[in-house]
């Protein structure tokens, strides 16, 4: 569905919920109901016009605009194809990092060894791979939604732990702002989901951070990398020394009869 179609979608349910029909626009606006049907039916509206809509409907374009990007279908994840299509030239691999974290073409090239018609190129693959939706000036909207994840054993995450995994931990995490935490610990089967839900708040507060902070000057600002995991996993080292399980026992208790009766002992000789 393309954006015009999302947004007459919207536009529609609004005009449902405020308990509007056509007609009743048409008197608002002033014009004749089949202009309003036909202007609906074709999609065709200027911006004049949508914001006397947006007037009858009391809301604004800003509103509008937030709904139609919500009501857009996003990916949760990619093909193990067009993983390994991203993963496959490492400049596109760097472009689509940029793009989740919603760099401009001019951010991007002003801080890596791109041309501005390299980023162009792979700007345009990321939209035939339906990662991005390439728009005018160069500009794009991501079509991933805010819980997309790279495949778990996909082309991506392997070439992570790879190529990625030890660069990471290469480092000391002694420096400002770094930490680096190795937590162990045994908890009950429903308290996992629960910490997991904390984990991915602490992950969107970061990227909705990052996302804040794209117009502070470059100086007053460090690129940091934010990784997070959590698995039910104990140590090789660990598990070898590790007990083997007890089998099932089973208790035996020797029983007399349930009514014993008295006994003498008779001392002889």
């Amino acid at each position: 569905m393309s954006t015009t179609q999302t947004l007459i979608t919207v536009l529609k349910a609004e005009l449902k919920a405020a308990g509007l029909t056509y007609a009743a626009l048409a008197r608002e606006l002033g014009l004749a109901e089949s202009s309003v049907k036909r202007m609906f039916s074709k999609g065709e509206m200027t911006l004049s016009r949508l914001d006397e809509i947006c007037r009858v409907l009391r809301t604004d374009y800003a509103e509008l605009s937030r709904q139609v990007a919500d009501a857009a279908p996003k990916r949760h994840e990619l093909t193990a194809e067009q993983e390994a299509a991203v993963v496959a030239d490492p400049k596109l691999l760097l472009v689509a990092i940029c793009a989740l974290s919603q760099w401009t073409l001019e951010q991007i090239v002003a801080t890596y060894r791109l041309s501005e018609a390299e980023g162009v190129k792979y700007l345009t693959r990321l939209d035939k791979l339906g990662i991005i939706e390439l728009r005018s000036m160069n500009r794009y909207r991501l079509q991933l939604a805010k819980t997309f994840r790279w495949r778990a054993d996909g082309p991506v995450m392997q070439y992570f732990r790879q190529q990625v995994v030890g660069d990471y931990y290469a480092g000391g995490f002694d420096g400002e702002g770094e930490m680096l935490m190795l937590v162990h610990g045994q908890i009950g089967r429903s308290l996992a989901a629960m910490f997991n839900e904390r984990l991915q708040r602490v992950a969107q507060d970061f990227a909705q951070q990052h996302l804040a902070d794209q117009k502070l000057p470059p100086d007053q600002k460090r690129p940091f990398t934010l990784l997070i995991g959590m698995r039910s996993w104990l140590f090789g080292a660990f598990r070898d020394l590790k007990r083997e399980p007890d089998g099932p026992t089973v208790a035996l208790r020797a029983q007399g009869p349930r009514n014993p009766q008295p006994t003498t002992s008779r001392r002889t000789g």
